[in-house]
C-alpha cells in the first residue's frame, strides 16, 4: 500500500499515454528483450533467432511502434525508399507499368515515392530527380522516358533503371520486346491472306511506338507486301476514331495493324460509322491487351504485354544496385509479349 493509504500508481504505458508514440523501449519491455535485439529486428542490421524475433514483431504491432526512419537511415545507409518518375499516366502501358511497380516494391521492405513530370523535357526530368533526392530515395526507376538522351547527366551514385527508354541510354533498362510483338501482329494478319497491313502508329516521340513501327515494316517487306503509308495517334480512342475515318474511305484497307487498344477502339468505331463491318470487310488488330479488349465489338485481336514481369524486372534490378550486387550490370532486359487472337481478325472476303 502507498503513502496516506493510496493504490499505488501502475507503470505508464504508451497505451496510457496518448501524448507519447510508443517508443523502441516500449516494444523491447513488452518483448522482454533489450532495445538493441528490437533495433536488430527492425533495421534487419543482424541475425535474431526466430522465437526472439516473432515475440519483437508481436510486440511491434500490438503497439502500433513505427521506427525512426532518419535514425534507420543513419544506422544503414539506406532510407528504403526508391523513387519513380513517370510520365503520361493516361497512357495504358504506362499506368500499368507504374501498378506493377507499386506491387513489387509493396512485398519489400521499402517504400515508393512518385513524380509525375508535367513536360517531357530534360529540364523537368533533372527537376523530379531534384524532388526526389530532397525526399531521401535509395534509386530511382524511369518509367518510359522518351527525353532521356544519352548526354544527359542524371546525379552521380544514384541507382538507375529505366523502362522503355530509347537505346542511347547507358543506364540498366527493361522493356517490353515491342518489336517482336509488332511482328507477331502482323505476321498473323499476312497469315490470314491479308495482301497488305495498314498501321495505326502510335506518337513519333514514343521509343514503344517507334520499335513497332519499324517491326511492322520490316515485317511486310520480308514478305514482299507493299508497304502503306504510315497514319499516326496519340494514344487515345480519339485519334483512332480520327485515323479510322481516314482509313475507311480507302477501299484496299483489309487489315490494321493498331499500336494500341485504345486507338483500336476508335478505329473499330471509325469502321462501323463508314458502313464497314470488322473482320467481314477490315481485320483489326491492337496492342496491349487491356481489361477491356475481350469486351469489344468484336472481342479484340492483340498482343499482350506481361507489365507484371516488366515491374518485378525493374525493382529486382534497382534493388540488385542498391544492396550492392556484384552481378548487377547495365543490360536491358527484353520481356517477350504474346499474341491473344479474338474474333475482330479474319481472312479477307473473297
Amino acid at each position: 500500500m502507498a503513502k496516506d493509504g493510496q493504490r499505488p500508481r501502475k507503470p505508464r504505458t504508451p497505451a496510457a499515454d496518448r501524448h507519447r508514440p510508443p517508443s523502441m523501449a516500449d516494444v523491447a519491455a513488452m518483448a522482454g528483450v533489450s532495445a538493441q535485439t528490437v533495433s536488430r529486428v527492425v533495421n534487419g542490421t543482424a541475425r535474431v533467432d526466430d522465437a526472439t524475433r516473432d515475440r519483437v514483431v508481436r510486440a511491434v504491432r500490438m503497439l502500433g511502434y513505427r521506427p525512426n526512419t532518419a535514425a534507420r537511415a543513419l544506422a544503414t545507409g539506406k532510407f528504403r525508399m526508391i523513387g519513380v518518375i513517370s510520365f503520361d499516366l493516361k497512357a495504358h502501358g504506362n499506368a500499368r507499368t507504374l501498378e506493377s511497380i507499386v506491387s513489387a516494391v509493396q512485398s519489400t521492405e521499402y517504400s515508393v515515392n512518385v513524380v509525375v513530370p508535367q513536360a517531357q523535357t530534360q529540364e523537368a526530368v533533372l527537376d523530379a530527380f531534384r524532388r526526389l533526392s530532397g525526399h531521401a530515395v535509395d534509386g530511382v526507376i524511369v518509367n518510359e522516358a522518351q527525353i532521356l538522351p544519352g548526354s544527359l547527366m542524371l546525379p552521380h551514385g544514384l541507382p538507375v533503371v529505366v523502362v522503355d527508354g530509347g537505346d542511347d541510354h547507358r543506364y540498366p533498362g527493361v522493356h517490353t520486346d515491342h518489336a517482336a510483338g509488332a511482328e507477331l501482329a502482323v505476321q498473323h494478319l499476312l497469315g490470314l491472306g491479308h495482301p497488305t497491313v495498314w498501321h495505326l502508329a502510335g506518337p513519333q516521340d514514343s521509343h514503344p511506338a517507334r520499335r513497332r513501327a519499324e517491326a511492322w515494316q520490316r515485317v511486310l517487306r520480308a514478305a514482299g507486301a507493299p508497304v502503306p503509308p504510315v497514319v499516326h495517334g496519340d494514344w487515345s480512342a480519339d485519334s483512332g476514331y480520327r485515323a479510322g475515318r481516314e482509313l475507311a474511305g480507302r477501299p484496299e484497307v483489309t487489315a490494321v495493324f493498331a499500336a494500341n487498344d485504345q486507338m483500336a477502339l476508335g478505329l473499330v468505331r471509325a469502321l462501323h460509322d463508314a458502313g464497314r463491318s470488322v473482320p467481314e470487310d477490315v481485320s483489326v488488330a491492337g496492342f496491349d491487351n487491356i481489361a477491356e479488349a475481350a469486351h469489344f465489338l468484336p472481342p479484340l485481336t492483340t498482343i499482350d504485354q506481361d507489365l507484371s514481369r516488366v515491374g518485378a524486372a525493374c525493382v529486382e534490378r534497382l534493388l540488385s544496385q542498391i544492396e550492392g550486387d556484384p552481378s548487377a550490370d547495365s543490360s536491358v532486359v527484353s520481356v517477350m509479349p504474346s499474341l491473344v487472337e479474338r474474333d475482330s481478325t479474319a481472312p479477307p472476303r473473297g
